[in-house]
């Protein structure tokens, strides 16, 4: 074992002397690296950088040029779960390094140098990061990962970035902007609000126990989500290797250093099987999904900085940025009340959402893409519940099939005829929730009634999948509506037993497709979650 380095003396947040982490011992792995495709997009160009909050001349001072890092280290074995940031700073015409480093949730113990030179202080920082990583800075582009050494943690853009270019003279200063009035209607603006909140996207990251300080809003990492799956495809290849217990727990130490986690001083827990690997691939999807919002509010960010004197309400721009009508019906219509029986006839007694408001949707493109099934008939319009923290995405770019997406019914878009099902799904912020209802075209079903997590398209000759539950909604009491031309069945009776499935593996019928075109989403409902 190599020797530890001496311990150097620093300075806690709060002032007081402490001794600073000790150095790792040599790494013995190397992690491996993102998705080549990933990586073929090249070096992440980020713009301004915010100096650390507990840093004492974060007021004053500002990030140099784009000397700033941010590490992450866990190791289940030894209940390391610990982070490490590093910048170089400019106050004035001193240059500093400023280190904090601790249990990931805790503000821990930090150091600031103090230097003369920009290139002493820039000389520091390498040295650190290099000690801490094994990498040169210099070569960070092509991180590698070594066992028991810090990874660096990928973040894109900066969240609180400011326009400060005047128009008149180009000096550094604020420019005032007239700003119209909203021309959304009142429910409307409040779903916009919602669905791009970032209090919302902390509240559904922080119920992941994912650590919103290593992967904070606006800095969301394709490439840092990438390598998290590339190391659940590892995890779920040693689950059936042998002697996997140490291998899943150096495994698993490696997906919560890629992506941070806030355990407190749990230990970090062992990813031992395939469901809590489809829990994470899902956190990684919210995850993506959310980097889509945070990109499409960035826009709406940057169009309010261009050089005009007027410009659209911010949620105007949020609403255009989804390319997708949203039209609030009212709740006196026809189409409203058969989807409110819908909702209260194939609700169970214990979950029993209720409608705020229901949209009609159309998302640009989406039904001429749908048009391309107009030869399928057996339409039915099905449920689908999610993460409320991904419905900008979802409005942006509809129900896709994710390349690591899977199920007990396997790789396809997931849909339901009771709403207690769907509700599983829902993820609400303050009670409220949202779920989507969807024209869906199954022309030829293929009836199993056994989970096959292997499919990834309809058997020959089929057009879906259906995995038939012994419950039901009465088939009798289905009534018709006409959508574009297309007769769809709309369920209206409360769930019945099927004799014919009494044995099925599935309590209630789920519907799949593995083409996404067969899919139209044509309503949204916001809905009161509370119990």
């Amino acid at each position: 074992m190599a020797p530890k380095r001496r311990a150097a003396s620093g300075v806690k947040a709060g002032g007081k002397k402490v001794k600073e982490e000790p150095e790792e011992s040599q790494p013995k792995d190397a992690f491996t690296s993102a998705k080549e495709a990933l990586l073929a997009a090249g070096p992440q160009v980020k713009s301004s950088r915010k100096v650390d909050e507990h840093c004492s001349v974060a007021a004053s001072g500002e990030v140099y040029e784009d000397y700033d890092c941010m590490l992450n280290q866990t190791n289940i074995g030894q209940n390391n779960n610990k982070f490490y940031v590093i910048q170089v700073i400019k106050s004035g015409n001193t240059y500093y390094t400023w280190n904090r480093w601790g249990r990931v949730g805790e503000v821990g113990q930090s150091k600031l140098n103090e230097f003369d030179t920009p290139e002493n202080a820039v000389k520091d920082f390498e040295k650190k990061f290099k000690d801490k990583t094994q990498n040169k800075w210099s070569d960070r582009m092509n991180f590698v990962s070594h066992s028991k050494k810090y990874t660096l943690i990928e973040v894109d853009g900066e969240a609180d970035a400011e326009v400060k270019v005047d128009s008149v003279d180009g000096n550094i200063g604020k420019v005032n902007k007239n700003v119209l009035p909203c021309t959304l209607d009142k429910a409307t603006k409040n779903l916009i609000e919602l669905v791009f909140s970032n209090d919302m996207f902390k509240e559904a990251m922080e119920c992941m126990n994912l650590d919103i300080k290593k992967m904070p809003l606006g800095k969301l990492s394709k490439l840092q989500i990438a390598k998290g799956f590339e190391v659940l495809e590892e995890i779920e290849a040693a689950l059936n290797q042998r002697g996997k217990i140490a291998r899943l727990q150096e495994l698993s130490s490696k997906f919560f250093t890629t992506i941070p986690h806030n355990f407190g001083r749990s230990r970090p827990p062992i990813i031992d099987n395939k469901e809590i690997v489809e829990k994470k691939k899902e956190m990684l999807m919210v995850l993506a999904d959310i980097e889509l919002a945070q990109t499409l509010k960035s826009e709406t960010e940057k169009a309010q900085e261009e050089m005009v004197e007027t410009v659209p309400h911010p949620l105007d721009q949020d609403y255009n940025s989804l390319k997708c009508k949203l039209t609030l019906l009212d709740r006196k219509t026809e189409t409203f009340k058969i989807i409110e029986k819908y909702l209260t006839a194939t609700s169970n007694s214990y979950y029993k959402p209720k409608i705020v408001n229901v949209w009609e949707v159309d998302r640009e493109t989406e039904r001429e893409r749908f048009g391309e099934n107009d030869v399928l008939e057996n339409r039915r319009l099905l449920w689908h519940g999610t993460n409320i923290a991904v419905v900008a995405a979802i409005l942006k770019s509809g129900l896709r099939i994710m390349p690591h997406s899977g199920g007990r019914v396997g790789r396809g878009l997931y849909f339901a005829s009771e709403n207690s099902k769907s509700a599983c799904y829902v993820r609400p912020s303050k009670n409220t929730g949202v779920m989507f209802l969807n024209e869906v075209a199954l022309g030829k079903e293929y009836t199993i009634t056994k989970d096959d997590s292997s499919l990834t398209k309809a058997p020959a000759g089929y057009d879906s999948v259906v995995a038939r539950g012994c419950m039901e909604p009465d088939p009798a009491k289905d009534i018709f509506i006409t959508l574009e031309g297309k007769k769809v069945a709309v369920p209206q009776g409360s769930p019945v037993q099927q004799p014919q499935f009494v044995k099925s593996n599935f309590s209630n019928s789920e519907y799949l497709i593995y083409k996404e075109s067969q899919c139209c989403i044509r309503y949204l409902l916001e809905l009161n979650m509370q119990y």
